[in-house]
């Protein structure tokens, strides 16, 4: 039986045989929510293979000015779990590397990004190789920033 940590792989071992339509999508997923499942189930219906990169707590930190609940391997680890994804891998911000060596069919992002506000480094390295971009649909009030603020506010029986 494969583990989850089987899922979570380098650069190297991700490299792209070309034998499928391979689908790239990131992010941060630092509250695993009902946005996230449906956003890379849809990612997953654009090819055969679902490869996640995952920021780092550090980037995490540097792009939203908080760290993760949790930590950089148990994030990989729920994302490992979810039968859509077929492999995640790490990264630090800069997903260029990534896409140069997995040259992705298909790169997706959540319906709250558009063309203009991806990252356009990383759109034109996209669109010189090839690869469609595409934008998932918005599940409103589901993000990692959301739940934190909500949770920030969460009573326990016999606070005040």
């Amino acid at each position: 039986m494969m583990e989850l940590s089987d899922k979570i792989l380098t650069l190297k071992e991700l490299e792209n045989d070309g034998n499928h339509r391979l689908v790239l999508t990131n992010g941060g997923f630092s509250v695993l929510h009902y946005g996230h499942i449906q956003y890379l189930h849809e990612a997953k219906s654009y090819g055969d293979k679902l490869i996640v990169a995952v920021n780092t707590n550090e980037s995490i930190y540097e792009l939203k000015s908080y760290k993760p609940p949790s930590s950089d391997r148990d994030r990989l680890l729920l994302l490992a779990a979810l039968q859509c994804v077929d492999a995640v891998i790490p990264f630090d911000g800069d997903l260029t590397e990534i896409i140069k060596t997995l040259k992705p069919a298909v790169y997706v992002k959540g319906g709250d990004y558009t063309l203009d506000t991806i990252n356009q480094e990383e759109r034109k390295l996209l669109e010189s190789l090839g690869a469609e971009i595409k934008f998932t649909k918005f599940h409103k009030g589901y993000s990692a920033t959301n739940f934190i603020e909500r949770a920030r506010d969460v009573k326990f029986r016999g606070e005040e």
